[in-house]
């Protein structure tokens, strides 16, 4: 018989979100009246309609597709130019990134996992618990990790516990480590990182050899001036980083899928042999072995949010979500709750009331609020005693939300 990869089987659970969708179902099958009135502010989906200024050019992109003269088969695996020199003008201007340093993706969530294909075995990996799920189940896959323990954490993996007495930015670990994975603005913990602690974790990385896994997902809702929008930013990162982003949330693109991740050539690592080895060519290998390319309507559309149209479209979708954030924030505040984030992410990270778990919040705002969120323990053992409220909604269904909030909490 052919032989599987046992990995697998060290996941227990079930993925965080489908787990989510199979308790929804559930109280939804038994109780059909309330499930009529049910609200989703669990899995961090968007809701508002696309840019106008991305449908028009998926539109073009379309009819040129019907054309002879004008269509377009396979495109570049790594990326249209047009569309990889739109983001380095506009998102990386002046921080000494080249348009063949970005990679287009159908997905940030596709990149952070597809990244360890090239990284070889018994690196030492530091992942932030609590901690966006697929950075940890895919090392898992991966044959990274030993079993879990009763808690769900992974023999092999160094945690980095944050909490509300670090701000939930992780401490710099006392050991070496060999990749690190940081998300700020924070997916869940809705929490961002200064430029003083973004420093820190550069010079430790380039100290030790080590390479920073940057996630900026979200880093177009940054609204404080004192808050990096990139790991570039930070002297020295070109050395020690690569980062991920996304036009899913900043763009309403969660179901038209597109992404982008930055490898700087100046970014190395170590063979077998201890050579030293440019991670930029391995991971243009990778990616042109493994992946097509984005659709280029997709590319168009992803390229026209940098228009002045795009961007004046995308700052009011940004606005929204930020707004429906503040409302859900205050919310759980006059509840007499601990509130964090939501300020520069559209994530709300919420103290639990005492004595109550994680899931068991959960259950509570599903049975008695028909309202849906998402368990911190779900994201790590640290998330216990927290809940994640997601701000992509409608102002009208979180402003149910914040009604229901007031009379259930």
């Amino acid at each position: 018989m052919a032989r599987l990869n046992d990995n697998f089987l060290k996941l227990k659970a079930g993925y965080l979100f489908p787990e989510i969708a199979r308790r929804v179902r559930v109280f939804s099958e038994t109780n059909p009246e309330a499930a009529k009135n049910l609200i989703r502010c669990g899995i961090g989906d968007v809701t508002e309609p696309l840019p106008e200024a991305s449908r028009k050019a998926m539109h073009e992109a379309i009819d040129e597709l019907g054309n002879r003269e004008s269509f377009r088969g396979y495109g570049p695996e790594q990326g249209y130019e047009f569309l990889r020199q739109a983001i380095v003008d506009n998102q990386f201007a002046g921080l000494g990134i080249e348009a063949d340093e970005v990679f287009i993706s159908d997905g940030s969530k596709c990149d952070t996992g597809n990244i360890l294909d090239i990284f070889g075995p018994g690196n030492v990996i530091a992942i932030t618990d609590p901690v966006y799920p697929v950075y940890v189940d895919t090392n898992v896959m991966a044959g990274n990790t030993g079993e879990a323990d009763e808690n769900g954490a992974f023999e092999g993996l160094v945690y980095l516990p944050c909490n509300a007495d670090n701000n939930f930015v992780p401490a710099i670990p006392d050991q070496k480590v060999d990749l690190i994975y940081l998300c700020y603005p924070n997916n869940p913990t809705g929490t961002a990182a200064t430029r003083e602690q973004l420093q820190a974790w550069v010079e430790y990385a380039r100290a030790n050899s080590s390479i920073i896994l940057y996630d900026a997902a979200y880093e177009a809702f940054i609204q404080e001036d004192d808050v990096p929008r990139s790991i570039f930013e930070i002297e020295g990162a070109h050395e020690c980083a690569m980062e991920f982003r996304s036009f899913s949330k900043i763009a309403g693109f969660t179901g038209v899928r597109c992404a982008y991740i930055v490898i700087p050539k100046a970014l190395k690592g170590t063979l077998a042999d201890g050579t030293s080895q440019a991670v930029h060519p391995l991971w243009s290998r990778r990616h042109s072995t493994k992946f097509n390319g984005a659709s280029y309507p997709v590319q168009r559309g992803a390229a026209a949010i940098f228009s002045e149209e795009g961007k004046a479209e995308t700052q009011a979708l940004i606005e929204h979500y930020m707004g429906n954030a503040k409302l859900l924030r205050e919310a759980c505040e006059k509840s007499g709750l601990a509130v964090y984030g939501g300020v520069n992410a559209p994530y709300v990270w919420v103290a639990c009331p005492k004595g109550v778990t994680s899931w068991g919040m959960f259950d509570k705002m599903l049975e008695q609020a028909n309202v849906v969120i998402t368990p911190g323990a779900g994201f790590g053992a640290a998330g216990e005693g927290y809940f994640r409220i997601s701000a992509f909604n409608s102002r009208a269904n979180v402003e149910e939300v914040c009604r229901r909030i007031a009379e259930f909490l």
